[in-house]
Formats: C-alpha cells, structure tokens, sequence
C-alpha cells in the first residue's frame, strides 16, 4: 500500500462529521512537525460546535520566506445519511472493485493526505527549498464556516502573514482525474422577501389583496431579468426561487403574507448592492408592500490563467496527459475567504462524482497520480 493510500485510510477512518475532526488534524500535524513544520492548533466557536483549525508552515531558504504557496482543505465531512444504505461503514476506509469507500473519500481526505505526502517527497528531494510551504486546514467547511478558514483568514491576516499560491484540495475533475480545475467561484446572495396583502374570506375578494396575485408580475419580471452577461470565466448570474409559502392551508381564505426564498449565483460582472437595487426597483415598481432580508454567502473571485494555474497545469498534463479546463462552475468553497489575503487561489483534487453521496468513494488508480499533481506543482513554484 502506498503512503497516500495508506494515510486517506487512516483520515476516512476518523469519526469527522462537521464540526469534529476526528483526531485527522493530529495525524496531520504529526506527519508535519516531523518534516520541520511549524504547527499551531486553533479551537474557536461555541461549546457546543467547537471548530478545530490547524496552521503549518515551513520557511524557505531565501530569508524572506520566498513564494509562499499554501495547501488549503478541510477535515470535516457531511453526515453519512441512512447507515443501511452503505455497502460498507462510511468510516471503514473499505477497498473493492478498483475504489476506495468511505464517508470524505472524495471530499476531501484522499487530497488532504496527497497534500501531505507529496509534501514529504518534495522536501526530502529538495531540503534547501527556496519558497515556503503552508497548510491551512479547518473542520467547518461543511458547516456554517463561521468559525473555521474565514476566522483563520483573518487571523493571518493581522499577522502580516503572506501568501501567493492556494491550493484547495476540493473535488473538480469530472470524468478524469485532471480535467478540470476551478480558478474561481461564484459569488452568492440570498434573499427572504415577505409581500404584505390583506387577509379576507376567499368569497369577498373586493375586502382583501391577494399577496400572490399582486406578485406574480414582479415574479415574472425579476425571471426575466438579464443581471449580466458573465464573462470569459463566469456564467451570466442566475436568479433563482427555492421557495413560497403562502396560506393558513384553508382554500376559503385569501393569504394575507406571501413569503419567497430566493438566491443569486453572481459572477464577478455584478455587485451585490447592485442586484439588491436592481430586486428592490422592481417590486417598487410593482406597487408591492415588502422587506427584504438579505444574506451574502460569499462574493466571488476568479485567478486567472497565471502562475499557479500554468504551474498546476503542466503538473496535470505531464502526469495525465490531460490538458485541463479552467472553470469556476458549482458551489461556494473556502476559496471565497482565503481569496481575500492571497492573489492566487485555484482548487483541485479527485473526481466529484461521488462527493456527499451514499458509498463515496475515489478511484484508488488516482490516489498516487493527485499526490504526484501536487508534488510537481510544489517543484515549479517554491523548489
């Protein structure tokens, strides 16, 4: 069994769902301090979800630290859903058929242990490493992420801590390891509207306004609505209704209150103030009575075609010979907080396929491969 391996095995088989890390910061931070890593352990929330955040860093030889590129990930996964619908315990790394099981196999512990494994080969190869190697590790991104990356951003942040490359060890290939790296996401902006009408007898309509009739243009238009055209990195922003509540349950009562959750997946062409005022003219313009309460979950970010992306590219393509696609679709990440302190931030690691999923699992041909990715990209920017 190969270190990598053997090392995704012993982090699946920690008991981490979100905030807990199971001990797989410990098994980390070992591997780390014995290779000349300066570690420090970070609890932060309430009692009752303590988050547990681990920073590491070894110093290059130039003096000044050097580049600085920083491994980025998290050691907590999603709850494992019905026990009896596994083939095996989630947290029982298990082998069959060519993969790898178990609850964080593809997001993210087969990546976390490439991490420390390529960094392990890289310093053994190259002791006199000129630019600086970091981890920064959480146990709340499958959580609020209040108390996790975002805390520790700010942290390093005050420090005076630099930073030039991240990488997020996230699951972004798609149908083969090395196909595609995200250089940025999406930025995310929801919203809970209540639309006031008057409550009447559904037989006396002249004696009431009707929320979801009065609404239904201001729907129609907000739908309708062109909020940008993207760019050359991002898709144009899309609204989005997830849900309407009106009603007591009755079918004889006009609803006085309409209430619509809605979400904004913004590119970088938008504002979020901009798409408020934009949302807000128009049920303005439609006569409406409202409020508004708002929440942005993350901004977007984007690192172009530059250094760490060239860098991972070529560590892709002389490992699988792919030629891998930059993207910036799905979900919100980590990225969105550690964009803020470092120009370069780009996430990688095995196929998503699986991710969250009953029987997650990663192609154990891969594991080797990714770790390698990683110790190339280590060799281009700070050896």
């Amino acid at each position: 069994m190969s270190a990598t391996l053997e090392l995704t095995e012993a982090l699946i088989a920690c008991h981490s769902v979100t905030p807990a890390d199971g001990g797989c910061q410990e098994l980390i931070t070992k591997r780390l301090q014995a290779i000349g890593f300066h570690t420090e352990s970070v609890v932060s929330g309430p009692e009752n979800f303590q988050v547990t955040n681990l920073w590491a860093i070894k110093k290059g030889k130039s003096g000044d630290q050097g580049k600085v590129l920083m491994f980025a990930g998290h050691t907590d996964v999603v709850p494992t859903g019905p026990l009896e619908k596994w083939d095996s315990n989630p947290f029982t790394p298990t082998i069959r058929d060519g993969m790898l099981y178990g609850r964080g196999a593809a997001d993210m512990k087969t990546s976390l242990a490439g991490f420390v494994v390529a960094t392990e080969e890289f310093i053994i190869q190259h002791p006199n490493h000129k630019g600086s190697i970091a981890f920064l590790i959480t146990s709340d991104e499958e959580g609020p992420a209040k108390d996790g990356t975002v805390i520790m951003c700010e942290r390093l942040l005050k420090q005076g801590q630099r930073l030039d490359y991240c990488v997020i060890g996230e699951p972004t290939s798609v149908d083969r390891l090395g196909d595609m790296i995200k250089n940025g996401r999406r930025g995310s902006l929801s919203g809970k509207l209540k639309i006031k009408g008057i409550q009447a007898h559904i037989a006396y309509p002249h004696l009431g306004k009707n929320p979801i009739h009065l609404t239904a243009p201001a729907i129609s238009a907000l739908v309708e609505t062109e909020w940008d055209k993207g760019n050359q990195y991002f898709q144009p922003t899309s609204f989005q209704i997830s849900n309407i509540h009106s009603g007591t349950g009755a079918n004889n009562i006009i609803p006085g209150e309409l209430t619509i959750e809605f979400n904004f997946r913004f590119s970088t062409e938008s504002k979020p103030e901009q798409l408020r005022e934009r949302v807000e003219k128009i049920l303005k313009d439609a006569g409406l009575d409202f409020e508004i309460d708002w929440h942005l979950g993350g901004s977007p970010f984007i690192t172009g075609d530059g250094e760490l992306a060239g860098a991972l590219r070529k560590a892709i393509k002389a490992e699988t010979q792919l030629e891998a696609e930059l993207s910036t679709t799905g979900g919100t990440s980590d990225g969105r907080f550690i964009s803020k302190i470092c120009k370069e931030v780009v996430e990688f690691g095995p196929l998503n396929a699986t991710s969250h999923k009953i029987n997650e699992c990663v192609i154990i041909d891969n594991v080797e491969p990714l770790k390698n990715i990683y110790r190339k990209t280590l060799e281009h920017l700070v050896a």
